[in-house]
């Protein structure tokens, strides 16, 4: 195995997530080829919770793609669009 293995793994994420303007905090966790998720939060807790969260969504893709071969990836247009409507100044999701 490559020294600093665990050392570069960190800096390619952190990299990445400044390249594609990810705020950490908004998106606790990836997946890594050939590796386990990596999770993160404000407490210990927080992370392995969102190791189970990342977990079972990992799960769903995988009977999806089983269910329906073939199946098309979400849009980014489709992505934004739910994640600005739970999150953010326009947030509805949840509202009366």
């Amino acid at each position: 195995m490559q020294e600093g293995y665990e050392t570069q793994t960190g800096s390619v994420i952190a990299e990445t997530f400044e390249q594609r303007n990810i705020d950490p905090m908004e998106v606790p966790g990836v997946l890594v080829s050939r590796h386990g998720p990596f999770t993160w939060g404000v407490s210990p807790k927080q992370a392995v919770e969102h190791a189970m969260i990342l977990e079972q969504c990992a799960r769903m893709g995988v009977l999806d793609s089983l269910m329906v071969p073939g199946l098309q990836e979400v849009t980014t247009a489709l992505l934004d669009e739910h994640y600005h409507r739970k999150h953010g100044p326009g947030a509805t999701y949840g509202q009366p």
